[in-house]
């Protein structure tokens, strides 16, 4: 099992605007269904509990690549588009943010009346997961968000989220929780922890806290069960710019080799997707690793913002023209296999698999900062012509420098 660990997680300010978040609801729950349709229940909710995953699936989703704000759109979009369709789906998304964290018990409840499954214990399981966080860890983080994700099987995946405003720069800590992991809540509980140090921490469900915990159990005459954690570490830094050291460029330089005009034939002949331009192509690779991918390959969340860019206009504003040819592709594909037709999710899982073939031969430029600088900068000349928009608006091109008059010239 993994060790927990911490992450830099910045809040950053403002809504996500409706053009937006109706594409990620979208794009979200193709993304879901996809998984649930290729690796089941159980691996959707192991994915919910790591943070590397979790991070790169909101910035493919078109989300800032590094902020606090990654959670509150990810699990509001899952409730959005999941939900209408649980019982189809067997996947029930609980809570969220503020008033509505206070609601999961209730909805936990319904769910249990819907399903069979024990309501009770899994609003037990929230309210301690919740506690465990705000109260038994005392990091100076008050939770504000609390989602609970559970499968008609009955495990579940928590997704929390703690705000600090009282240090130099205000930053949050998320909380993820996997019943897979779990054996007990007062020992290492969590499926990982993600956020800024502060300081010293009082961590009373810490293994190292077992002492402590005899001590104090012992005026009420309880004994804590043991458990073990599996833990991922995840560390963000506070700007917005995306640089070359946040991405393994040899990855990136893949996957956009491979969304090239030049690609190789194997690819040409991938004909249920022949017609996408090579933007649409640079997008559904990551897409694509994002349902098919393993943990691994995770590591580097923000290059997953070079699928649909960012709303703040980070690396580069959103092409919505793209991130439509892209939902349209995904969604098509579900539909299809659901009907028993696998063909098109393979030829997107090729592309997966393309990708990473490539990289064993693919060797990034010598001068990795300029290269990664003239990506950056092509992408966000090239913005307007994918109906480029962020929260400043919609882009236009550039201008020409005018031209001197006849006047000006004599």
């Amino acid at each position: 099992m993994k060790k927990s660990g911490t992450a830099d997680l910045p809040l950053y300010s403002g809504p996500i605007p409706g053009w937006l978040f109706d594409r990620m609801t979208t794009l979200g729950g193709a993304i879901a269904e996809a998984i649930l349709i290729e690796k089941g229940h159980d691996e959707f909710l192991r994915r919910l509990a790591d943070p590397f995953w979790f991070q790169s699936f909101g910035a493919v989703l078109g989300m800032d690549w590094n902020s606090s704000g990654v959670t509150t759109a990810v699990m509001g979009a899952l409730k959005r588009s999941l939900n209408p369709r649980s019982h189809e789906l067997g996947l029930y998304v609980c809570g969220g943010k503020g008033k509505h964290s206070l609601q999961t018990p209730n909805e936990l409840v319904a769910v249990g009346d819907k399903t069979g499954l024990d309501g009770n214990y899994l609003a037990y399981c929230s309210r301690l997961s919740a506690k465990v966080d705000n109260t038994a860890v005392q990091d100076g983080y008050q939770l504000y968000l609390h989602s609970f994700v559970v499968s008609q099987t009955g495990n579940w995946s928590v997704v929390q989220q703690g705000m600090n405003t009282e240090s130099e720069s205000a930053s949050a800590r998320r909380y993820h929780w996997h019943s897979g992991s779990l054996q007990s809540f007062v020992d290492e509980p969590h499926a990982a922890v993600c956020g800024t140090s502060q300081g010293e921490i009082l961590n009373l469900v810490a293994h190292e806290a077992k002492p402590l915990q005899a001590a104090m159990l012992q005026i009420v005459g309880e004994e804590p069960d043991r458990m073990i954690r599996e833990i991922r570490q995840l560390v963000m830094p506070t700007r917005k710019d995306v640089q070359a050291k946040d991405i393994d460029l040899k990855r990136l330089g893949s996957i956009l080799w491979l969304a090239q005009e030049q690609a190789p034939q194997d690819f040409e002949n991938l004909l249920l997707l022949k017609g996408l331009g090579p933007r649409t192509v640079q997008s559904l690779v990551l897409v694509s690793e994002v349902i098919h991918g393993t943990p691994s390959r995770f590591s580097d969340p923000a290059r997953f913002s070079f699928a649909h860019g960012g709303k703040g206009g980070r690396p580069f504003a959103v092409p919505t023209t793209v991130y439509d040819e892209t939902i349209r592709t995904l969604k098509t594909s579900v539909e299809r296999a659901k009907l028993g037709e696998t063909d098109r999710q393979q030829a997107l899982k090729k592309l997966t698999n393309m990708a990473q073939a490539a990289e064993k031969e693919f060797s990034p430029h010598t001068d990795d900062a300029k290269a990664f600088a003239d990506l950056v900068q092509k992408e966000r000349d090239d913005s307007w012509k994918h109906g480029g928009r962020s929260i400043h608006g919609i882009e236009q091109p550039a201008l020409a420098l005018p031209r001197e008059s006849s006047a000006e010239a004599g």
